[in-house]
């Protein structure tokens, strides 16, 4: 598969990943934490030659039966940060996930860091601002945020150039992350035995989905891909969130190459209809919209999480 010609910013991508491969730029230096409650992993990116670092779809520990947050996760990332005196400069989500409370405000809090996610973001904030009844005050353009990223972007962590992917299908404001030879895929595809992500959340879409896995795909082979998650598929005994392109297009259950578009999506949405929601969807998705920040308390100073009856 060829990069498309008409695609500048796949262009720039692939031409950043082969430079890296052919050892004329800094290869980042990467360390996953993951989290078994949540199969999340965390990423810390950092550019050897400075130190300065991004942190990855952070995780913030939740216990849905006492509604007791706690920040063990937080805490080993922020560990192995000051261990490396590395200089946070971002705080980045791959998108609003459902599966996890991010970590990113008090991560903020203790290293700094700017906290960014895609601008389509506003989209996931209209659907389910009116699905939390959130009120006037929960503003629906993204400012909560500290920065919002459109296909295209490109910024530095250090010296580490980065280029932002528009990638949308499992939520409309799934954005990768291209750092050097190295692509942060969010829950756009999994492991190659695990396939791809559901697309049946609002503002999901199964096509959308599969012409996102191909954009990904048209990388350079040996570029690497970090998962979000992993679940630890039948036949495997052990956790694993790295892969390459090479690996997904001759493997990847779901997306390998051959599999045409209508055969995805037919899959796909065969398969999405027989999946229970997430167990941490509905308090997961009002905080993430929130930039990780709680809602705020009610008169009494006590902050609650809704639970709309019936209405998903």
């Amino acid at each position: 598969m060829s990069v498309d010609k008409s695609d500048g910013t796949l262009l720039a991508a692939a031409a950043q990943v082969q430079s890296v491969l052919n050892g004329d730029a800094s290869r980042p230096e990467i360390k996953g934490f993951f989290d078994p409650d949540t199969f999340t992993v965390t990423y810390v990116v950092s550019d050897p030659s400075t130190g300065e670092a991004a942190i990855i779809d952070s995780v913030l520990d939740f216990a849905p039966n006492s509604g007791r947050t706690s920040t063990s996760s937080a805490d080993a990332v922020i560990d192995f940060v000051t261990s490396k005196k590395l200089q946070v400069k971002w705080l980045l989500e791959t998108h609003a996930h459902a599966d996890h409370l991010s970590a990113a405000p008090y991560l903020q809090e203790k290293l700094g860091g700017r906290i960014a996610i895609g601008e389509h973001i506003k989209v996931v904030q209209g659907v389910f601002g009116k699905l939390f009844n959130a009120g006037t005050e929960f503003e629906l353009d993204g400012s909560q945020f500290d920065h919002l990223f459109s296909d295209g972007d490109t910024f530095n962590i250090g010296n580490l150039p980065v280029v932002v992917l528009h990638v949308p299908g499992h939520t409309p404001a799934c954005i990768a992350y291209v750092i050097g030879d190295a692509v942060f895929v969010g829950d756009t595809m999994f492991m190659p035995d695990y396939g791809t992500a559901r697309a049946d959340f609002p503002g999901g879409d199964a096509r959308q989905l599969f012409r996102s896995l191909r954009r990904v795909l048209a990388l350079p082979p040996e570029t690497r891909l970090f998962m979000c998650h992993d679940y630890l598929p039948a036949g495997r005994e052990e956790y694993v969130w790295e892969t390459t392109v090479a690996a997904e297009r001759a493997g990847n259950i779901h997306a390998h190459d051959g599999i045409t578009e209508d055969e995805f999506v037919a899959m796909r949405e065969a398969r999405d209809a027989t999946l229970d929601m997430p167990r941490l969807i509905l308090p997961s998705v009002q905080v993430n919209m929130r930039a990780g920040h709680m809602p705020p308390a009610d008169d009494n100073g006590v902050t609650y999480l809704k639970l709309p009856v019936n209405a998903v």
